[in-house]
């Protein structure tokens, strides 16, 4: 027999706790399914702990040391990433503890397992079944994908995951693949005393950002002893007595660990969407400005194609919270989705890119000012590597997209991104007094370089 619940949320990312902990705040009766881990890929593989780990070996280049540390290239024994310091050996399981604490403090009943649409606003978890009066909500997120290259399935290549579990760091590494993920953990063990090759199958580094991003981070990681392989594809993978070979272009590369980060794929697959007429083989879940994706069903975070970034997934949970209450709003607008790399330097992007403004047929015209030759980026001297672009819409007289590369870029991208968003006039922003001698000031420099009125 069906129990009863007023909205079923399967997943529990980020964008998943948060809408199920509201729903409950708000006296809605929430059942939440999760077969993994309350809190999604966040907090124990992606966004804190790596960024914990940037933060450390940035510390090591800056010449400081970790105590206890001996050494660029050796971790302390009991020095372990938080997703490590998580997992209970004995049980081979994962302490989300004080997650699901939080949330079934706020009213919701956490069901352990793996939650599936089996009739229009109707969801079964682990044999339970459950009819939702009001929907279902869905946030089951993406998982690591690896391409289709001959002799890598099988072999122990590591992904985002077991690079944040591993407690020592390996004496070299092939980084598959230039996005973000690759380049922050290849600078990342680098810095800890790895050899790191990174391979991009095309022309840069950080392929959907500005062109100039992918050119900095090339020499900047160069410099850094990084070796750098752009515009070439991997054609096979070998393992064999605990070293890879990587086969691309018709040399090899050879390392003792692999890490592949080539892109991420939807958690779509049996989630039953057949049964609300959606399409579990496609490449995102297609929802409306309220975050609906059929009738009685809402998707937030990954799986709607709108960005890959735990605060959208948190921006759209707030708008599907909205909608379920029927309380009135904006609908979604992703005009102005920040983003940071969070490299040395970091890169921060928002809006469109100089190219994707084109191939929307915008008449545009941009301007780029080098960090190092603003008065912050004389002062800083060494680690100033960076620069300011900005993307106007000529007939609106506003930006439409902007890169903020260097030192605390994505701090500097906060002010950029509310022009963006707000749709501020470029006339404002050549009128604003800005502070001396700081990185931001250099906007100043890149709004001049517009030109116009």
């Amino acid at each position: 027999m069906a129990e009863e619940a007023d909205v079923v949320v399967i997943g529990l990312g980020p964008g998943g706790e948060d809408a199920a902990g509201r729903l409950a705040e708000a006296g809605l009766s929430v059942v939440a399914a999760e077969s993994r881990l309350v809190g999604g890929e966040c907090p124990y593989y992606a966004c804190v702990p790596t960024k914990m780990m940037v933060r450390a070996a940035g510390l090591v280049a800056d010449g400081e040391r970790i105590p206890g540390m001996a050494g660029e290239a050796e971790v302390r024994p009991d020095w372990t990433p938080v997703a490590a310091r998580n997992r209970d050996e004995a049980t081979d399981s994962w302490d989300d503890t004080v997650a699901a604490d939080r949330l079934t403090g706020k009213g919701v009943e956490l069901v352990r397992g793996r939650g599936r649409i089996t009739a229009p606003r109707e969801a079964t978890v682990d044999g339970r079944t459950f009819r939702a009066r009001r929907g279902i909500l869905l946030n089951t997120g993406t998982s690591p994908a690896a391409p289709p290259i001959d002799g890598l399935d099988g072999t122990p290549y590591w992904t985002n995951r077991e690079a944040v579990q591993a407690t020592e760091v390996p004496a070299s590494m092939i980084v598959l693949g230039g996005g973000v993920v690759g380049v922050e953990l290849a600078q990342v063990f680098s810095r800890f005393g790895t050899r790191v090759t990174i391979v991009e199958a095309s022309g840069r580094l950080l392929p959907g950002e500005e062109p100039e991003s992918g050119e900095l981070l090339r020499r900047v990681f160069e410099r850094e002893g990084i070796g750098v392989r752009t515009g070439l594809q991997a054609d096979r993978v070998t393992h064999r007595d605990g070293e890879f070979a990587l086969h691309a272009g018709g040399e090899t590369l050879v390392a003792d660990r692999l890490l592949v980060a080539t892109g991420r794929r939807p958690n779509l697959k049996g989630l039953g969407l057949d049964h609300v007429g959606l399409d579990e083989d496609a490449r995102a879940v297609p929802v409306d400005g309220n975050m609906r994706a059929a009738d009685g069903v809402w998707a937030i975070g990954d799986i709607t194609g709108k960005g890959q970034f735990t605060h959208v997934s948190m921006y759209q949970a707030a708008i599907a919270v909205r909608d379920v209450l029927g309380e009135e709003g904006s609908p979604a607008s992703y005009r102005a989705v920040p983003r940071v790399t969070f490299t040395d330097p970091e890169i921060g992007a928002v809006g469109l890119t100089e190219a994707q403004a084109r191939d929307q047929n915008l008449p545009v015209r941009t301007s780029i000012v080098d960090l190092r030759e603003s008065p912050r980026g004389w002062i800083h001297k060494s680690g100033n590597d960076g620069f300011i672009k900005l993307v106007e819409n000529i007939e609106w007289g506003v930006l439409v997209g902007a890169t903020t590369a260097g030192p605390s870029g994505g701090e500097i991208l906060g002010a950029l991104s509310v022009a963006v968003h707000t749709e501020a006039k470029v006339t404002a922003l050549r009128e604003m007094i800005y502070a001396y001698p700081t990185f931001h000031r250099a906007v100043e420099t890149a709004v001049e370089g517009l030109g116009g009125e």
